[in-house]
């Protein structure tokens, strides 16, 4: 009997029989690492495309079994199931191996039972419905600036998996935290960790909000040093107060407002630590300018605190974060400036694809021409429209469920002008965009913040945010 408790880098791999669902960029690293360490090992894909044709053939020569196009059950003489983030906790297969008693990781599980024991770089984990990829990249920043080797991996970047088995160790890791990545959890302890806010998303995964908000909150179990929480989101406090954390551990909070004690928020124009210095019940730690961080929408300066957060939490000097918050760069589609014309500024953040990220969007600009619309993913727009209609002047809906925005517009806010586009073709962001520039006059801003998935009508959302910088030099801000 293999006691899976103690299992480790170091353990005897030999006698595990891995099935490893999923080819994608999880799937393979988690096989390609169990090859590594000895384990017998078999993939398995319901699809049969490119990339899994590509990863097979690479894990067939190291010596794995490869099924694409599988639609059976779990291969015989299997003893541990290894699921990639796109399995459903309530999947068929998941099912199985519970029914048959088979051991069950996630990707994440794995990666922390492969940490050379030798020099195991700490975790520090970050997760939310929003916010996750740039907190993630800021924390790296920093860490970075302070000269230490922190790649921002997990859900961004390399793998996990990839991370941890790299002949040359990092020396802290800023990883990234989908809620697919946590139901299959175990052991993972990490160093600190944030949940950034909570709101209704991945809905269809987890089969309901609850379940998915419970997913989230595993970030916190076995918390070594800080849990660090949204203090004006109270659903992630609550989380840290249930949370079964290393006796020692700290709750620390983030703020846009006055920092009280074991906080940081913002005071005047400047990011501040109540949390990790040592007179903290009377004095606080300046950290930054709210002009070293750029964007500095208000929701990105609440990512900068939870960055800042974690990296106070892990030792880092108040200069280190200052700096690193100055280098650097947000990822394209967050908020990004792509052109400036006739007075009006266009936005791209394509990466909203749910209602909470259009929302924090919404709340960073002032008369506002919306471009919206995607797959809903069964999203309710009613309370986006009710929080934004201040900032809106005028919304232009394409897409799949462009309808279901549209009649939320027309109950909350009727007066609000609409134009629907029905096209889907390549051409259709432009059109979408000539609308927008019919409502757009000097001083406006026009953004793309779709609060929904892009798949409808896009590879993904960087292709739509692509388009629609296309579309906006193609136009020229012209009526």
């Amino acid at each position: 009997m293999i006691d899976w408790s103690r299992h480790n880098r170091q353990s005897d791999w030999t006698k595990i029989n891995a099935c490893v669902v999923g080819l994608g960029v999880a799937g393979f690293a988690a096989a390609d690492a169990l090859i590594e360490v000895g384990a017998q090992v078999t993939v398995i894909d319901n699809s049969i495309g490119e990339i899994q044709k590509e990863h097979g053939t690479v894990l067939e020569i190291l010596g794995a079994k490869i099924h694409l196009n599988y639609k059976g059950e779990i291969p015989k003489n299997s003893n541990l199931l290894v699921v990639s983030p796109g399995v459903k906790p309530n999947s068929q297969i998941i099912n199985e191996a519970i029914k048959k008693d088979i051991e069950i990781w996630g990707e994440f599980e794995l990666a922390w039972r492969l940490r050379p024991l030798d020099f195991p770089a700490p975790w520090l984990c970050v997760t939310g419905t929003n916010g996750k990829t740039t907190t993630s990249m800021m924390l790296s920043c920093i860490l970075t600036e302070a000269g230490l080797k922190a790649p921002a991996v997990g859900n961004i970047g390399d793998s996990l998996v990839s991370a941890v088995m790299d002949p040359i160790p990092a020396d802290v890791l800023a990883i990234e935290v989908g809620a697919p990545q946590l139901p299959f959890v175990k052991s993972m302890s990490p160093h600190s960790a944030v949940v950034l806010n909570i709101a209704p998303d991945h809905i269809d995964h987890f089969g309901s909000f609850e379940n998915y908000q419970n997913t989230k909150a595993k970030i916190y179990t076995n918390v070594q040093k800080s849990a660090v929480f949204n203090a004006q989101d109270l659903v992630t406090e609550k989380m840290v107060e249930d949370a079964e954390v290393v006796p020692g551990a700290r709750a620390v909070g983030f703020t846009l407002g006055v920092p009280g004690l074991s906080m940081l928020g913002v005071v005047e124009n400047y990011l501040v630590d109540r949390a990790f210095v040592e007179e903290r019940k009377t004095h606080a730690q300046e950290l930054c300018s709210i002009d070293d961080i750029k964007p500095n929408a208000p929701h990105n300066i609440a990512n900068a605190l939870a960055a800042a957060a974690l990296a106070r939490s892990y030792g880092v000097e108040p200069a280190h974060v200052k700096y690193g918050l100055r280098s650097f760069v947000p990822a394209p589609h967050r908020i990004s400036k792509v052109g400036e014309y006739n007075g009006v500024v266009y936005i791209d953040d394509s990466k909203a694809t749910n209602c909470h990220a259009a929302e924090m969007s919404l709340k960073a600009y002032k008369n506002v021409i919306w471009i919206a619309g995607g797959q809903a993913k069964g999203q309710d727009f009613n309370e986006l429209i009710k929080n934004s209609v201040r900032s809106l002047k005028a919304i232009v809906l394409l897409g799949q469920d462009k309808q279901i925005i549209a009649q939320s517009v027309k109950t909350i806010a009727p007066e609000l002008p609409i134009k629907i586009i029905e096209r889907t073709d390549d051409q259709a962001m432009t059109e979408v965009v000539r609308a927008a520039n019919q409502f757009a006059t000097s001083g406006d801003t026009v953004l793309l913040a779709p609060g929904c998935a892009s798949w409808d009508m896009f590879k993904d959302y960087k292709d739509r945010g692509n388009a629609f910088a296309d579309a906006v030099k193609k136009t020229q801000g012209t009526k």
